[in-house]
């Protein structure tokens, strides 16, 4: 039955700072569907703060990945799954938005869902179950009642194993406005506009940092002594930077850290190549039609318990979604400096692989919903018609 327009009372949750920005992207477009008629509770970050969230805690004891950075911050992940699951229960919004960290944001659905049904609970990005974990779909049918889907096959995949779910796109394509002012970025940070420049993007977790960051270190240094006059730059966000700053002591290039989704897209568009941890970066830099190369890293007890469950051959979305290496990318054993510098000096020097991997970056960015209606729009309006009533199309 169908609710009268009254207003709306939405809990949203994420767990880590690329999901603060999907989450503001989300509330911006919540309110252009319903304007002022819908209230806003949950966590988030910075980003989402800004759009009018006052949240119930900060972003630091979540934006972890791997088990040696998990096991010792167990007790206080749950603790905040917990407060967050009691703030659904006692003010019972009318549907709670978990906004992508799966292992962190689903055990809030799910204590959600055992204590009190009638909570109504919307994914907005689901994992990769498609690539690895598919019994987890079948799972999902009991704590969510609508999957809003980022990639067009998820939303078949999930109807079958009787989960509702609707593709809206990947609201990362809504940022491509925002790739641009790299001329004034070079000129701000006193930065030749034709020395070559690489952006080198480590991830945002402190597991990244740590795993990665020091082969992306050693590659840097390789390049450089091929690519002469090579200059690098390092986005990072604030719950890291003390952490990145100690880290790029004695670095091997003139090295420019900067701070601000401004700043490091701005850098997007004045580099001439980048080298990145797997995330929603490479999207974002795709847009930028920044040529890349992906590199990724975690503790081999991690990689050991993941590996019996993967069954994906690609692990930058690029590449999911033109089911090829478009972007060269290079997981544990194989993410060694000498093959990143390798990948990385081929963009550098040669035009043509440059261009041909810019082409296959259009090509995968329309695929994602880039030219069409804004992805955070048909979110919000999904998310509206489910709180409604209506029926649910994207």
């Amino acid at each position: 039955m169908a609710l009268p327009d009254k207003t709306l009372s939405l809990m949203l949750v994420c767990g880590e700072p690329s999901g603060d920005l999907l989450g503001a992207q989300l509330m911006v477009g919540l309110k252009a569907v319903a304007g002022d008629g819908v209230q806003f509770s949950g966590v988030g970050g910075p980003a989402m703060t800004a759009q009018g969230l006052k949240s119930l805690y900060p972003l630091d004891a979540t934006a972890v990945m791997g088990l040696r950075e998990v096991v010792p911050r167990i007790p206080a992940i749950l603790a905040r799954v917990r407060e967050a699951a009691d703030f659904a229960l006692a003010t019972r919004p009318d549907a709670v938005v978990l906004i992508d960290s799966p292992d962190f944001t689903h055990r809030i659905a799910q204590r959600l869902k055992r204590i009190d049904p009638g909570i109504r609970t919307i994914n907005y990005v689901a994992p990769q179950v498609c690539a690895s974990r598919a019994y987890r779909a079948r799972k999902m049918a009991r704590y969510f009642d609508l999957v809003l889907a980022l990639l067009p096959f998820e939303a078949p995949f999930f109807e079958r194993y009787g989960l509702h779910a609707v593709f809206v796109g990947h609201p990362v394509i809504e940022r491509a406005a925002r790739m641009t002012g790299g001329m004034e970025f070079r000129a701000r940070h006193g930065i030749a506009p034709d020395a070559p420049l690489l952006a080198v993007l480590p991830g945002s977790r402190t597991s990244e940092i740590r795993f990665i960051l020091p082969v992306f270190r050693e590659a840097v240094a390789q390049i450089a002594g091929r690519v002469p006059g090579l200059v690098t730059v390092l986005p990072t966000v604030p719950h890291v930077a003390a952490r990145v700053r100690a880290a790029t002591q004695d670095w091997p290039t003139p090295l420019h850290l900067v701070e601000g989704d401004d700043e490091k897209f701005a850098a997007f568009d004045a580099a001439d190549a980048a080298l990145a941890a797997s995330g929603t970066v490479t999207t974002e830099l795709a847009l930028a039609r920044t040529p890349m190369v992906v590199g990724y890293r975690v503790g081999w007890l991690t990689y050991a318990l993941a590996l019996p469950l993967m069954n994906v051959r690609f692990i930058t979305l690029i590449n999911v979604l033109l089911d090829r290496q478009a972007v060269p990318e290079f997981l544990q054993s194989r993410c060694t400096p000498e093959a990143l510098a390798d990948a990385v000096v081929t963009l550098l020097a040669d035009k043509n692989a440059a261009s041909r991997q810019i082409a296959d970056l259009d090509a995968a960015t329309a695929l994602l919903g880039k030219g069409g209606e804004a992805p955070s729009l048909r979110a919000a309006r999904a998310i509206v018609d489910f709180v409604r009533g209506r029926p649910v199309s994207a």
